[in-house]
This record gives C-alpha cells, structure tokens and sequence, in this order.
C-alpha cells in the first residue's frame, strides 16, 4: 500500500498566511486585482518597483496559491486565484 504524503490543514493554511507575509506582496494582490491580466513589466511600473523584485514576490504568491500565472508568448499574466480573492476580500475588511 502506498503512503500518500498530504498537507495538513495547518501547514496549507501556514502557507496560505506566509504568502502575503510582506507590504509588496499585499500591493501586488490589489493591483492585480484592479489590473486583471497584468505582467511582470505592469505591476513593476504601476507599483514603482524593481522588475526583480515584483518577479521573487509574485513567484512566492504563485507558490501560496493566491495568484495564477498564464504564460502569453515571451510575457507571463497574472491573475488572482479563488483563494487570492477571498483574501483580498479578507483583508479589506480590516
């Protein structure tokens, strides 16, 4: 019998909440809420950010399941997953 490795609830949870764990990341989210479809070269203007920098944060947004990335010729769009607009919602209540 195989053993299937399963996240926990708690360590899938632990990454849904270390995701957006930084400001920028918190922007990138709003932005690209507002800004559906935007690439890398977007959100680095719109934020007035390094194009490296929005590149590491959207990955580990990526990684958190909050974001969805699509690739479009030599551009990568993003979009917020389910769970990305819930927390977005989430966070506007505060």
């Amino acid at each position: 019998m195989k053993k299937i490795n399963k996240q926990t609830e708690g360590k899938r949870l632990e990454r849904f909440f270390k995701g957006p764990a930084n400001y920028r990341r918190i922007d990138i989210l709003f932005f690209v809420e507002k800004n559906k479809g935007s690439n890398l070269f977007d959100i680095a203007e719109g934020l007035d950010t390094d194009y490296k920098i929005i590149a590491q944060h959207t990955e580990k947004l990526v990684q958190a399941g909050l974001l969805n990335k699509r690739y479009i010729g030599n551009f990568t769009s993003f979009n917020l997953s389910p769970y990305g607009k819930r927390f977005v919602s989430f966070i506007k209540t505060f």
